[in-house]
């Protein structure tokens, strides 16, 4: 059964501030192969401007998607996980992450439609500091692949 529309628009509760520490942007740079110095030295990152490390630019990702799971989760919307696929991922950048920095993420519904019989869902998150400046939008395509696609298997 198709993803009710009337979703469109739902917004969900900020999460939890989440404070971006070095380690975990360190961490997370190894992990995605940047050597980018100014994810890793203070001091590369003040030399362009920045008050202390930056975060690359898709570790809000890993934010965003927790945050997702409220709209995952939502009994009434009815989405079977188990037939979930992440299609996309944007982001739009008012500035980087940064060390220190204590980041809520707002989830909305976009948009539903159903193409071929598969659910595809735009999710929003607006990424906040504790100071309600915008940091970054992550935009994230979700894809229920149809029950009979997945049956078929």
């Amino acid at each position: 059964m198709p993803l009710d529309p009337s979703f469109i628009g739902r917004t969900y509760p900020p999460t939890a501030p989440y404070e971006v520490g070095r380690e975990k942007i360190r961490e997370f740079a190894a992990a995605i192969g940047d050597a980018n110095p100014a994810y890793t030295d203070a001091e590369a990152a003040k030399s362009l401007g920045h008050p202390d490390v930056i975060a690359p630019p898709t570790f809000p990702f890993m934010l965003s998607f927790q945050a997702a799971a409220q709209v995952v989760n939502d009994p009434e919307l009815g989405l079977d996980y188990s037939r979930v696929v992440h299609g996309d991922q944007k982001f739009v950048y008012s500035r980087p992450a940064r060390a220190g920095d204590r980041l809520s993420v707002t989830i909305s519904i976009d948009a539903i439609k159903s193409l071929a019989g598969n659910d595809v869902l735009t999710v929003r998150g607006e990424v906040h500091d504790a100071s309600g400046e915008h940091v970054v939008t992550s935009i994230m395509t979700l894809v229920a692949r149809a029950a009979d696609e997945v049956e078929g298997e």
